[in-house]
């Protein structure tokens, strides 16, 4: 059967106290709307309509794809006047209404929901709440079976006890749909078009109301305030260092870690505390993670070790490589199997071949660096002159001496030395010594300047 899936995401979020549109609140590093977006895409529709109206021009403009089409809502009259505005772009066989605000909703959940629908059958998801203030009740009769739902502030105080709350979250026969809402009426506390009126007409007109159940309270929450954004993120990271440990990771942890983005992990791998994964980040079996990491768009092969303190971002750590306490591993760097970056330094655009080492208080930038070639501590690859870019390039088994500087564009062959303290301008011979500094001179009798 085809779907159609409309988004209703045109809420001004007074609360929120923001000049961002509610649904770009972001939880996890992605708008809210981001994630419904993403689980809708995931049920493979016909078409996904995103409902807009406060902010339309910045909801646009962050989230315009080529599989969306933003219908504008002009003025908020509630939820079913939201839906008609799709109405003519819908002509699946099912329409699945969903929540720019409510980013945890889960695939599996939909699916459920979903095949509940038939010609003569709608589903409804519903939630067991401890606390139903402020939600919509379902009403059933005495049998079991649903026959409509009451918004808290038209519910009786007996039906307020009622503690299965709706969600909001109903897919519906699309051939129905165009019928219930020209019929829905403003005649409530609210003065709205309730989408929820459409439960009872459906059971007016012979429909059954089947229901699927949420897991639990936090996979349907919407996000009013900064207040409720914050337990949408929390319980977001708590979810996925479940599914993260369940993938066989070891988190010290797991309230300390966040994860923005996608990650893929291998197995035995261990994650210190305070560690954040940004972007698409893959790590493979027996990697270690120090504390106080961030890591982002990055590859760790098997058996890497990042130490404490150390910022990965569109960098790759060959198997048995290692970098850290306090190492920056910029776009562009590949360290090769069982290289060595250690504290203080800075790699940009570089290749570090297999074994090579650079230990300490470095930048090393658009370089490349041969297979076991030691870098020794304050050296700098002298890449920028102001306008351009110069690569360096160093053969295999390089010695380069501390404090060297090395300015580009310049090459040292295999097994190439460089003296400390060096300032090397020009290519170096395989097998060459280079030094490049002023030779030192002694001057006795030399008086210290003293404070006047």
């Amino acid at each position: 059967m085809s779907l159609d899936i409309v988004i209703l995401a045109a809420g001004q979020g007074t609360r929120m106290r923001s000049a961002l549109p509610k649904v770009l609140h972001p939880v996890a590093d992605k708008p809210m709307l981001g994630h419904v977006i993403d689980t809708a895409r995931r049920l493979q529709p016909s078409s996904i309509q995103v409902v807009i109206g406060h902010g339309a021009d910045k909801v646009r403009e962050r989230l315009a794809a080529d599989d969306l089409n933003f219908v504008i809502q002009a003025e908020q009259l509630g939820t079913g006047h939201a839906v008609a505005q799709a109405l003519p772009q819908l002509g699946a066989d099912t329409v699945l209404v969903l929540y720019g605000d409510v980013p945890l909703i889960e695939t599996a959940t939909l699916e459920r929901l979903l095949a509940l629908v038939s010609d003569n059958q709608l589903g409804l998801l519903t939630v067991e709440l401890a606390d139903p203030t402020g939600y919509g009740r379902i009403v059933r009769d005495a049998a079991g079976v649903v026959q409509a739902i009451v918004e808290h502030k038209d519910a009786s105080e007996a039906q307020r006890q009622i503690r299965e709350g709706n969600t909001g979250i109903l897919a519906v026969p699309g051939k129905r749909l165009a019928d219930w809402l020209g019929r829905l009426s403003n005649s409530n506390a609210q003065g709205e078009y309730y989408l929820t009126d459409v439960i009872a007409m459906a059971v007016a007109d012979g429909l059954t109301v089947a229901t699927e159940r949420a897991a639990d309270e936090m996979e349907v929450l919407g996000a009013n305030d900064r207040i409720q954004l914050a337990q949408l993120e929390c319980h977001y990271q708590h979810r996925i260092a479940r599914r993260l440990m369940a993938q066989g990771v070891t988190l010290r942890d797991p309230h300390r870690l966040d994860v923005r983005g996608e990650v893929s992990v291998g197995r035995d791998v261990t994650i210190d505390i305070n560690v954040i994964l940004e972007g698409k980040v893959v790590i493979e079996d027996d990697v270690q993670i120090g504390p106080n990491c961030v890591i982002k768009d990055s590859v760790l092969r098997k058996g890497a070790i990042v130490k404490a303190n150390s910022h990965l971002d569109g960098a790759e750590m060959g198997e048995g490589a290692d970098c850290g306490p306090f190492a920056r591993l910029r776009p562009g760097t590949k360290l090769g199997a069982k290289a060595h970056v250690g504290n203080f330094v800075e790699l940009k655009n570089a290749v570090l071949g297999e074994g090579a080492k650079a230990g300490h208080l470095s930048y090393l930038g658009d370089a490349e660096i041969g297979a076991r070639t030691n870098i020794g501590a304050g050296t700098i690859t002298c890449n920028y002159d102001g306008a351009n870019k110069f690569r360096t390039v160093m053969g295999e088994d390089v010695f380069i001496g501390s404090n060297s500087a090395l300015v580009a564009p310049v090459t040292l062959g295999d097994r190439a030395t460089t003296g400390a303290g060096s300032v090397v301008t020009s290519d170096v011979p395989a097998d060459t010594l280079a030094v490049g500094r002023a030779k030192q001179r002694n001057i006795e009798g030399w008086k210290r300047p003293t404070k006047k």
